[in-house]
């Protein structure tokens, strides 16, 4: 009986479309988040803009942000008030999107 041999990231592959196939090998070079976090960013500030009633879902999606960001600075020799200047500047961004007139200032 053969053995089977497929790589832990073939068993993924079956879920992706043909194009995110031939993007995987590409994606699987890229190291550090700084592309995951310049797409959540870009993609919450339209959330926002197009949908700010849905406040829940853009919360959730500043968490998983500010998750993504102390990651980062976490794998980094960065010190911690590059940090929470990072943090500040997500709340300050999806804030001044929802409610400018309060969130001007902080």
């Amino acid at each position: 009986m053969a053995k089977e041999t497929a790589s832990p990231g073939d068993f993924y592959a079956s879920a992706l479309s043909h194009a995110e196939r031939l993007r995987l090998p590409k994606a699987r070079s890229m190291q550090g988040l700084d592309e995951e976090i310049a797409l959540l960013r870009v993609r919450l500030h339209r959330a926002a803009q197009e949908h700010p009633e849905q406040f829940e879902l853009l919360l959730k999606g500043v968490s998983v942000l500010v998750r993504l960001v102390a990651a980062r600075y976490r794998l980094s020799d960065r010190p911690a008030e590059e940090l929470s200047q990072s943090i500040l500047g997500v709340i300050r961004g999806i804030g001044g999107t929802l409610e400018p007139e309060r969130f001007g200032d902080v």
